[in-house]
């Protein structure tokens, strides 16, 4: 039997409707975590929240693939995560870590890569490699720590870390240079050729403060920027090493370098603040 006319009509328009709802639908989820650019003539639907990772800017000669980022900020949030198997068993994780900008934006996510012997016979003093990610889940940038003895009395064994972008490229070298009591570091480029220098502090254990590693020239004359360890709070301190960093630099400072003054706040993290209880 056939439908009469008027019945095919309304279900037509009932259709057309709901397919315009999940269109409309699709839009506002997609616009919740990749806005449409600044030139898009659509305006932002109802409701509309500031996305909580940043968006990608366009690709630039020169930068490599995902670092286009760094171009656009002088801070970066380094936020560890809280493993609590740590916490309640003091059993050593794979380090995890959070990059945000200063607008509290996620720009990357940071894993690390480790062997539970490594992690847990070695701590804070073991070799690693770190896996940094965009927010499409894209490696960026890998970060290799060997492993290399802790003592200031061997000079020949300083710690260091390389920075490739992409992964298998070195874009950088973080070098410690030898001191007795002061830790300090050389920034290299690509070519091992020394670009900035951080010095920190006699002391690294401060209550209530911050503790500062200064970015200075290569003559140690000028401050370029910094990368601070934060106070986060008498529990967190005591009970946890989830770290939160802040780093600071020029707008205009070459994108591989910000990348290697990234790796260098994860050197510092792993020598001076990632305590172990089996180290301790």
């Amino acid at each position: 039997m056939t439908a009469p006319s008027h019945l095919h009509s309304f279900s037509h328009k009932k259709c057309l409707t709901m397919e315009e709802q999940t269109h409309a639908n699709t839009l506002f989820k997609r616009n919740e975590v990749f806005p449409a650019s600044e030139s898009s003539s659509l305006p932002a639907p109802p409701g509309y929240v500031p996305p909580e990772v940043m968006v990608v800017p366009q690709q630039l000669s020169g930068c490599p693939p995902g670092l286009e980022y760094l171009t656009q900020i002088d801070q970066l949030l380094v936020h560890q995560k809280v493993e609590f198997a740590e916490v309640l068993l003091g059993y050593e994780m794979n380090n995890k870590y959070v990059i945000k900008n200063s607008a509290g934006q996620q720009v990357f996510f940071v894993a690390e890569e480790n062997s539970c012997c490594n992690r847990n016979c070695c701590g804070p003093m073991r070799s690693f490699v770190l896996h940094v990610q965009d927010n499409f889940d894209r490696e960026v940038l890998t970060l290799t720590r060997p492993l290399r003895c802790g003592s200031c009395c061997c000079p020949c064994c300083l710690q260091e870390l390389e920075v490739q972008a992409p992964p298998g490229n070195p874009i950088g070298f973080i070098v410690q240079d030898w001191h007795l009591y002061l830790p300090k570091f050389t920034i290299q480029n690509e070519k091992k050729e020394p670009v900035l220098k951080i010095n920190g502090p006699f002391c690294q254990c401060a209550c209530y403060s911050d503790v500062n590693f200064e970015v200075l020239s290569l003559d140690e004359s000028t401050n370029v920027g910094k990368i601070s360890k934060q106070w986060t709070g008498a529990l967190r301190e005591m009970f946890t090493d989830a770290d939160n960093f802040g780093i600071n630099f020029p707008m205009d400072l070459d994108v591989k370098i910000k990348a290697v003054l990234l790796g260098a706040c994860f050197l510092i993290d792993f020598m001076f603040f990632e305590h172990n209880s089996n180290f301790q």
